[in-house]
């Protein structure tokens, strides 16, 4: 029961890759990227069926296919999650809300050297008898 390899242009013939670079790892480009996520998307067809056809990762395909869907062709190009707009501004007013509390915090620190240098200006200095000098020994 062995099968012969037909020679049929329909059916196409097994994908070698030789890998001839040091480093471990492919890079798919963006357009790569969005040409699988689509061809994945297509009536019919499943992400582990592209994944197996490409010879990559479906764990791969479904993060392109869900920073796709969340983002679009910026977030597959970034490859990195999206954050939603309203997050966005809520970190934004955060940063301003911390911004406006360090400069409060910076004008305290600089009125309070101001306060510290007037009453050191005002202090008379005081001489401190000397423990070495024998005049105040006799007290």
């Amino acid at each position: 029961m062995s099968k012969a390899m037909s020679s049929d242009p329909i059916t196409p013939s097994p994908r070698v890759e030789i890998i001839t670079s040091v480093q471990r790892r492919r890079r798919w480009s963006t357009a790569e990227k969005v040409r699988l996520v689509e061809e994945a998307m297509q009536p019919g067809s499943s992400v582990s069926l592209i994944a197996r056809r490409y010879g990559l990762s479906p764990s791969l395909l479904f993060t392109w296919k869900r920073r796709m869907l969340e983002g679009g062709r910026q977030a597959v190009q970034a490859d990195e999650d999206m954050v939603g707009t309203s997050r966005v501004r809520e970190l934004e007013k955060r940063v301003r809300d911390l911004e406006r509390l360090l400069g409060r915090k910076t004008m305290e620190v600089e009125i309070l050297k101001e306060a510290l240098d007037l009453a050191r200006a005002k202090k008379p200095a005081w001489q401190l008898p000397s423990w070495n000098t024998g005049e105040d020994a006799s007290r």
